[in-house]
């Protein structure tokens, strides 16, 4: 959220979520909600304590795809 300043993070997350939840109709809510790149990101680093002082800037473009948290 620091990254993309308060505004264009949550206008970019609803943007994602809007497009996950068309592309994604017929999967859980909780899919989705994973499927959006910063939760993904966050789920996929969780257990990594090191993470926040490790990880480049601009990260999540990495979780940029519909269904990457179905890969892992």
């Amino acid at each position: 959220m620091q990254e993309m300043l308060w505004l264009p993070f949550y206008i970019w997350y609803g943007i994602e979520y809007l497009i996950i939840s068309i592309a994604r109709l017929s999967d859980k809510q909780g899919d989705r909600y994973h499927d959006v790149s910063f939760e993904e990101e966050a789920y996929n680093n969780d257990t990594n304590l090191e993470y926040c002082k490790q990880r480049k800037h601009f990260a999540w473009f990495k979780y940029i795809k519909i269904k990457s948290n179905k890969e892992n």
